[in-house]
Formats: structure tokens, C-alpha cells, sequence
């Protein structure tokens, strides 16, 4: 993988957190905010 396609991949995934970050500061319920917590565990959108 190159230099580019590097920066690329870790600034697409800057974008997935800042949007699940919002997806759960934005959550109408406490049930959908847990929710949205487990799949991004799930998913290792958090590293």
C-alpha cells in the first residue's frame, strides 16, 4: 500500500468515527445510543 492510499484509508476512517460519534450524541433514545455503541464495537470503529 502506498503513501497516498494510506492517508486516504486513515482519513476515510476519521470520518466513520466523527460519524458514529454523532450518530450517538444525536440518538433519540438511551437504547438506541447503546445500540449504536455495540455495533461500532463490533465493527472495531473504534481503535
Amino acid at each position: 500500500m502506498n503513501v497516498t492510499a494510506k492517508i486516504r484509508a486513515r482519513r476515510a476512517q476519521a470520518r466513520t468515527r466523527k460519524a458514529v460519534n454523532r450518530a450517538i450524541d444525536q440518538a433519540a433514545t438511551p437504547a438506541m445510543r447503546h445500540e449504536l455503541i455495540a455495533l461500532a464495537q463490533t465493527q472495531n470503529v473504534w481503535r
